[in-house]
């Protein structure tokens, strides 16, 4: 396949060019199994709504991203994207991206923080129309700039500061007024954005795209579920049968991840701090306790709550002897590494591929898998191709959506359009071979109408 349009090399920070090939492969594979968003695609090819308009995204930069990219682009977007995780990365997927479709892409995997934030740097200064995050962090430092506050962006994030600070404080109010909208893929990100809503700074519309139904009764359910699994085996082989799993939060990523490891025939313990999800965790046949008391007896530890040390010294001090800990949540921060790493005489990186072994104080040995990162990307592939068509169709609508209604969208958290959740639904089952019951006239008239009785 031919380069489409060569992207400015200034926008481009890839690793490994000469892995395209393979890239490509991957991409037309996971392709296959994306119907939903590849007629999206052949739409937006013919009508071009996101004609004129630029694009940062901070996403996973994997095959089935690359299409939803390929969609973007279809639809006259001039697309950067940028990694929103340094260990999901595919090079090969990126290489391609940039060759075989012109995409200017920011992302190597294993970047250090530095170069994580050097490419944050690279999207803002494509100076965007819209946005696409996966965690906020691409928000948030437009945010922490608009708002002028770059005291707050950590050591880290100096490349960020470096960039805000070639304009003056007026310049960096004005810098992100063209913003016209941006769409949100992660239960963290949104959680981040609402508080943002809530303390007044959100300064541009955001579509929740991680709340749309299309999305986390799937992709979080049936995505997180298989590839958290998929990646604690693939990093361990380890049998899950018969050990206990300790799974940390029962939100729709809980139950995925939960559903499987019983399928598998683990026994199930579940931690929460919502009596309600508790409850239903309980009702689902689930063991539920404590971590305090799970820390004791548990096998493996999976977190997915979205809050930040879920796992912590008092839990590592009384893990059993060869306990395994991973996190399927956005962030690493859901396990205290610095607390393992000060309950630790020794540290043997890398005793199976993306494991590290802590040999503990009191002589017990603890497996992190994964670096405490997305287990399911840092050891496996991620969600399969099939469910993230639902995601990244109802990311690339809700984007047309937001461009459609561009100045009459309030600066607030927005849930994708019912409308928009219907069509990717049917559209799925249509490719499926599955068709589905309509309303008749009188059935409608019934369930519109207060006047009849029972």
């Amino acid at each position: 396949m031919n380069t489409i349009t060569e992207p400015r090399s200034s926008k481009c920070d890839i690793a490994r060019p000469e892995l395209a090939e393979q890239g490509l492969r991957r991409i037309r594979w996971a392709d296959q199994d994306m119907p939903v968003l590849a007629q999206i695609r052949e739409r937006f090819a013919r009508e071009k709504p996101l004609a004129g308009l630029r694009m940062a995204a901070c996403l996973h930069v994997t095959s089935e991203t690359a299409n939803l990219a390929r969609t973007l682009q279809a639809g006259g977007a001039d697309l950067m994207l940028i990694a929103s995780n340094p260990l999901s990365t595919q090079d090969d997927v990126a290489a391609s991206l940039v060759r075989d479709f012109g995409i200017a892409v920011a992302a190597i995997h294993g970047e250090d923080a530095q170069t994580y934030y050097k490419h944050v740097a690279m999207a803002l200064d494509h100076r965007p129309h819209i946005t696409m995050d996966d965690g906020a962090d691409l928000v948030s430092a437009m945010i922490f700039i608009a708002i002028d506050r770059l005291d707050l962006l950590s050591e880290h994030q100096k490349p960020v500061r470096d960039w805000a600070e070639r304009f003056t404080p007026e310049q960096r109010k004005q810098l992100f007024n063209d913003i016209i909208g941006s769409m949100e893929e992660t239960t963290t990100g949104v959680i981040r954005l609402r508080a943002m809503e809530r303390d007044g700074v959100l300064k541009f519309p955001v579509i929740a795209v991680n709340d749309a139904e299309t999305k986390h009764f799937f992709d979080n359910r049936y995505g997180t579920g298989q590839s958290t699994i998929d990646g604690i085996i693939r990093a361990t082989n380890v049998l899950l049968a018969g050990r206990k799993v300790v799974v940390a939060g029962y939100g729709w990523c809980g139950k995925g991840v939960s559903l499987r490891a019983r399928g598998l025939g683990a026994q199930v313990i579940v931690t929460e701090v919502s009596p309600i999800r508790a409850l239903e965790a309980a009702m689902d046949g689930f063991a539920v306790m404590p971590m305090s008391e799970a820390a004791r007896i548990g096998d493996v530890f999976i977190t997915v709550t979205g809050n930040k040390h879920i796992i912590r010294r008092e839990h590592f001090q009384i893990m059993k002897d060869g306990a395994m800990v991973c996190n399927s949540g956005h962030f690493d921060v859901e396990i205290d590494l610095v607390a393992l790493k000060e309950e630790s005489v020794e540290i043997t990186p890398q005793v199976r591929p993306e494991v590290d072994e802590y040999r503990l104080k009191n002589g017990r040995r603890i497996y992190l898998i994964g670096s405490g990162r997305l287990v399911n990307l840092a050891a496996a592939e991620g969600h399969p191709a099939s469910v993230m068509d639902m995601s990244f169709a109802t990311q690339a609508l809700a984007t047309e959506y937001c461009v459609k209604n561009r100045g009459k969208l309030l600066p607030k958290v927005h849930d994708v359009p019912r409308e928009i959740e219907e069509f990717v639904a049917r559209t799925k089952l249509a490719t499926m071979g599955i068709t589905i019951d309509e309303m008749t006239a009188d059935q409608k008239a019934y369930a519109a109408s207060w006047q009849h009785g029972t």
